[in-house]
């Protein structure tokens, strides 16, 4: 080859061993592409189900949905699964796939800085190295990083035990605890149940109620496991659930706003109220069944599903308290009614820094062409991306989890479809010996006003109709960019199929004293030898 030439360390870098990123790196190596590193922050992949080991930790949709297509578990023991199995599951696949030997744990990318020059991306890490790489895909999820400030005064004044979901202390014994925890979302209610017969007492800080609705969870009998191992059952399954989502979804994106309010209007009072009295019905005290039922529609923010969640507060040990917190003292927490609740632990479910906020992009963090800054652009724009994945700016990267991406249905269909649409593009691009794939910008502004029109139906769901309860569905610029207003079919047809000529391909410059050469990478004996 050429003297002179400066190869990047990797062909394509993906950005963590969650889901997502056992999902594209798994596609792309069943692509032909093995010159790929991954960089994951923890010391173990499976993302949020490694992180995440608190008591009750469960998937909230049945287990046989929460999986790869390409991977399908008909062992799963239990209809909705635990954490570990869950984890097991993850681990099991990046095995099964080599993923371990390409990942490089306790990796946290703290900026990712493209080099027009040499045509790829410089990856800064925490340790202070650098990882180069022509291609990159983001898969980093939708809950980027737990909420360093919870947002209470004296948050860090406490001197009890201090918990949180994604760095629980397992030696830790609450038993006979006075046991506090903030937050009422996905993770508190699985461990209000989970927790409450073992601890002293039980109070729970509630800012905003919580849709919560049984969870029909039971052991999967051995000939359940038996017709779930016959192939084509499992995705036949699947496939009726992802139906019945994509008539909701499409219902949503194409009725036209005059008469999609309406109907949403009255389908939001018929649940609430209906909720309404179930909670009256499972909640022995009607004070604490009324602080339990919320004043807003079923979609306004994540429902939740749970057995023991409200019997829980018929609990002699449990208490629920929705006066607000003034600020958390050494001894406890003490709310604006005065009252100081003394406490031995705090539980700190006070949620996570999600992808569809502008706030959770790092001015600096991203920088792309010419000084294309991310952050700067998604807060001075709103977030937006072409098919939720690649942005003008942002030569040769993808994001698995992107502005108006989730298209309701199980995650790992989801971040399938992200990842087949950006190992398409790099296939292409590879094909064509390109140095540089970059997303058009006409193509890309076009999509986003297609998209944003869309979610009309979904922006007056969570804006008006349902404006006054705090949701990660509205990010703070008052857009739904957490959802994707298109059924799944559509979606999937649409990464299968995008035209690839919305992407714009340069060649590579001339090779040359710091310069790239395309070949890096090529599966080709030459390449493999390097």
């Amino acid at each position: 080859m050429t003297e002179g030439i400066r190869h990047p360390q990797f062909e394509v870098a993906v950005i963590g061993a969650g889901p997502g990123g056992i999902a594209a790196a798994a596609k792309l190596r069943m692509a032909g592409i093995d010159d790929i590193v991954i960089l994951e922050r923890a010391d173990d992949v499976g993302g949020s189900w490694h992180e995440n080991h608190y008591p009750g930790i469960a998937v909230d949709v049945p287990s046989t949905t929460y999986q790869y297509s390409f991977e399908r578990n008909p062992n799963w023991s239990r209809f909705f699964a635990f954490g570990p199995e869950v984890k097991k599951y993850h681990a099991d696949v990046a095995r099964k796939y080599g993923l371990y030997e390409k990942t490089r744990f306790d990796s946290n990318v703290e900026r990712e800085v493209w080099d027009d020059e040499t045509c790829c991306w410089t990856l800064h890490l925490n340790d202070g190295s650098t990882v180069t790489a022509r291609f990159v895909i983001s898969a980093i999820g939708s809950f980027v990083r737990p909420k360093e400030d919870v947002g209470i005064a004296g948050a860090k004044s406490f001197r009890g035990k201090v918990q949180r979901p994604t760095s629980w202390d397992e030696d830790y014994d609450m038993a006979g605890k006075a046991v506090g925890i903030i937050g009422t979302g996905a993770s508190a209610v699985q461990i209000i149940p989970a927790i409450a017969p073992e601890v002293g007492t039980l109070t729970v800080f509630q800012r905003t109620p919580v849709w919560s609705v049984p969870k029909p969870d039971f052991v999967v009998p051995m000939a359940m496991k038996m017709a779930l191992g016959i192939p084509g059952v499992s995705a036949t399954i699947n496939g009726a659930a992802f139906i019945a989502v994509d008539v909701l979804l499409r219902f949503v994106s194409k009725t036209p706003i005059r008469a999609f309010r309406p109907i949403a209007d009255k389908f939001d009072a018929w649940l609430i109220a209906g909720y309404g009295r179930y909670v009256r019905w499972v909640v022995k005290d009607p004070a604490t069944a009324a602080k339990l039922s919320p004043n807003f529609g079923l979609l306004a923010k994540r429902p939740t599903m749970s057995t023991g969640y409200l019997p829980a507060y018929n609990r002699d040990n449990v208490t629920l308290i929705t006066d607000p917190i003034e600020k958390i003292t050494p001894t406890g927490v003490k709310t604006r009614d005065g009252v100081l609740h003394k406490l031995d632990v705090l539980i700190l479910a006070t949620g996570y820094e999600v992808f569809s906020d502008p706030e959770t992009y790092r001015p600096g963090t991203v920088v792309g062409r010419n000084g294309f800054d991310l952050a700067e652009f998604y807060h001075a724009e709103g977030l937006q991306a072409y098919q939720s994945v690649s942005v003008p700016g942002l030569p040769n990267r993808w994001t698995l989890v992107g502005p108006y991406s989730w298209s309701g249905t199980s995650w790992h269909a989801f971040v399938e479809m992200t990842s087949d649409h950006a190992v398409r593009a790099i296939t292409e691009t590879r094909r064509r010996k390109a140095a540089v794939c970059e997303v058009r910008k006409e193509v890309a502004d076009e999509y986003h006003r297609e998209v944003h029109k869309k979610a009309e139906g979904v922006r007056y769901y969570l804006t008006e109709l349902n404006g006054h309860v705090p949701t990660y569905y509205r990010n703070s610029q008052g857009d739904s960019t957490y959802i994707r207003p298109a059924s799944f079919f559509e979606a999937r047809r649409q990464t299968r199929k995008f035209p690839l000529d919305d992407y714009r391909y340069e060649p590579a410059p001339v090779a040359g004293a710091g310069q790239i050469d395309t070949t890096a990478g090529d599966s080709t004996p030459a390449a493999a030898a390097r």
